[in-house]
């Protein structure tokens, strides 16, 4: 990879971005030969994927669970040579209800008295049902697109049950935990989405399912390793600022380097594409689309500990509660460390009242919604760290954008379209997969088909 590469270059695809995505797709232009430039505008590789030393601890600062489901990226785990190892699940998880009493469970179904579990187990039946009926594929084609997608995540829950806890803790697997936006701002369609790029609504519910496995030495390696292969057509510190396209190619002008190529992918999240001076302008359809897309807030935060504490009273590290400002935490010790990690969640209007806070003041906060599920010991992490995405320029939110209420209906089916000689490939845009990094590989993969179908047309 170069740091000062040259003026000028002709290729026959630049990619737009070195995530998961955008270096899947090169990899995979570049094996059936054609030649590729990937253009990135952070001094690393990754993207959304970004495993650092902290204080000499390793944390995985984006992405970095594999489910079982995804086939994408365990086929490209195993041809890097990359092994994993299994998230830490024994013993007790822990819940916490609205009247902040706390109580230890085993199983999938938080330990709620017996009326709210069959309203839970209920709408967990019929959205599984739900998901099952629509898919991820073309959830905007189902008969009842338009209806879910004018309706909130939040007024679908209350139109169907009275039970306020069942629709509070069925509302955090799709609100707080995938989009990272409150359950009034996005539609009953989105949700049916994220549970069906999952599979069903029960795979979200299931943490031993979802957050399965983890990959020995961070997530990250899964880029850095396809960068790696792709040596010197990696270009770090490279923004494109203007894209000019035509019928008959395009020409990517980056701060230090300009690239002249039949074909371009664009291999950012959908929120960044107006950074790009596209010219002559995308079509007003593109344009009206991209505005309706942006991405959650959440604030991923790592609590590194001598010893795993909460192993010795027989928990797991696993917790609940839509009532925490903490809403989620997982044991997230690294392979083989003798320290603990705990990793929690503080999503949207939640994560903006502590970045109203003091830095001290929101470590404080944060760390005593841990110890209300793990006790006193949880206040004396001898590392803490927050994932701030929405801090970093070249992502500015979490995990994955997702459309405003009636965007999903009006605007999914175009949101691969290409644009001439322009093609979009990310995470966010996925079915199977969305907003995970095996969604990543495989819209990666079907970019790179689409434009080998053109180039030998």
């Amino acid at each position: 990879m170069e740091e000062n590469p040259v003026t000028e270059l002709q290729r026959d695809v630049v990619i737009i971005g070195a995530g998961a995505s955008g270096l899947t797709a090169a990899t995979a232009l570049r094996k059936a030969g054609l030649s590729v430039a990937v253009l990135e505008a952070r001094d690393r590789v990754g993207g959304r994927l970004w495993t650092n030393d902290i204080e000499g601890a390793m944390l995985e600062i984006g992405g970095q669970w594999v489910s079982p489901d995804q086939d994408a990226l365990i086929e490209t785990l195993a041809e890097l040579g990359l092994e994993t190892y299994s998230r830490y699940r024994e013993g007790d998880s822990v819940y916490i209800n609205a009247i902040g009493e706390l109580t230890r469970f085993t199983g999938e179904l938080f330990p709620v008295k017996a009326s709210t579990q069959r309203e839970m187990e209920r709408l967990i039946a019929v959205l599984d049902a739900l998901v099952a009926e629509i898919g991820p594929k073309e959830p905007w084609a189902h008969p009842m697109a338009d209806e879910l997608d004018s309706v909130t995540w939040l007024r679908w829950l209350e139109s169907q049950t009275d039970d306020i806890e069942a629709r509070d803790n069925i509302a955090l697997f799709i609100a707080e935990a995938m989009i990272t936006k409150p359950a009034h701002s996005f539609s009953a369609l989105q949700a049916i989405l994220m549970a069906a790029s999952a599979g069903s609504f029960s795979n979200l519910v299931d943490a031993d399912f979802i957050l399965d496995k983890r990959v020995i030495g961070g997530l990250q390696q899964v880029p850095l390793l396809l960068a790696e292969k792709l040596g010197e057509d990696v270009f770090l510190g490279q923004p494109v600022r203007r894209l000019e396209w035509s019928d008959s190619g395009v020409t990517a002008s980056a701060d230090g380097m300009t690239v002249h190529a039949r074909h371009a992918i664009v291999a950012v999240p959908p929120n960044l594409y107006s950074r790009i001076d596209f010219q002559p302008p995308l079509p007003r359809r593109q344009q009206q689309m991209h505005q309706h897309m942006s991405l959650g807030f959440v604030i991923k935060v790592h609590a590194v500990y001598e010893t795993p504490f909460w192993r010795d009273a027989g928990l797991s590290g696993t917790s609940f509660s839509p009532y925490e400002i903490v809403h989620e935490a997982y044991d997230n010790t690294n392979h083989e460390d003798p320290r603990g990690t705990l990793v929690g969640f503080v999503s949207d209007t939640k994560a903006d009242a502590m970045f109203a806070l003091s830095p001290e003041e929101r470590r404080e906060a944060i760390l005593t919604s841990l110890s209300h599920y793990f006790g006193e010991q949880a206040l004396h992490p001898v590392v803490y760290y927050e994932s701030d995405w929405a801090s970093e320029e070249w992502t500015r939110g979490a995990y994955a954008a997702s459309f405003d209420m009636g965007g999903l209906a009006r605007y999914g089916a175009e949101q691969r379209t290409p644009v001439g000689p322009i093609h979009w490939s990310c995470s966010d845009l996925a079915a199977e997969g969305y907003q995970h990094v095996d969604g990543a590989i495989r819209v990666g993969r079907e970019t790179a088909a689409m434009i080998l179908a053109k180039h030998d047309a």
